[in-house]
């Protein structure tokens, strides 16, 4: 039976003063199935190509941060231990850091994880439409 599901994208930006992004990363949600997944990609070289001096590590710890906090794992803490929702709102909040989201868009599906690798596929993948790489971060 399809269900509604909710999901936005990953970004980096770089430079926050300068408005630009790369697409790293979607998140999907679906509240019927109890579903949080996430995709991230391991490849920040277009996000380098943008502002060489970016820190690297940094932005993957924090991409570390919302891979654990999907996954309900003990490294995020409190947080963690919410509600897949909870966690999903958390994430998608407006912020203005160097790890960012985009507006929630909504679907309808049979099947969450599908839609994340789809989405990941049309979104994330480089160049577009290929299939996302084999090193990046599935959950769950």
């Amino acid at each position: 039976m399809s269900q509604t599901y909710e999901w936005a994208v990953l970004r980096v930006v770089p430079r926050v003063e300068r408005g630009e992004q790369v697409n790293v990363g979607v998140v999907v949600y679906c509240r019927a199935q109890d579903y949080l997944g996430v995709w991230i990609s391991d490849d920040l070289s277009r996000a380098v190509a943008l502002a060489p001096d970016l820190d690297v590590d940094a932005v993957r710890l924090h991409l570390d941060a919302v891979a654990d906090l999907c996954a309900g794992s003990p490294e995020a803490g409190h947080s963690g231990r919410r509600s897949p929702g909870d966690r999903f709102r958390w994430l998608v909040a407006p912020r203005s850091t160097v790890v960012q989201t985009s507006a929630v868009h909504t679907g309808i599906t049979d099947d969450p994880e599908a839609e994340l690798r789809d989405l990941a596929r049309a979104m994330v993948a480089w160049p577009p439409g290929a299939e996302p790489d084999e090193g990046a971060t599935l959950l769950p």
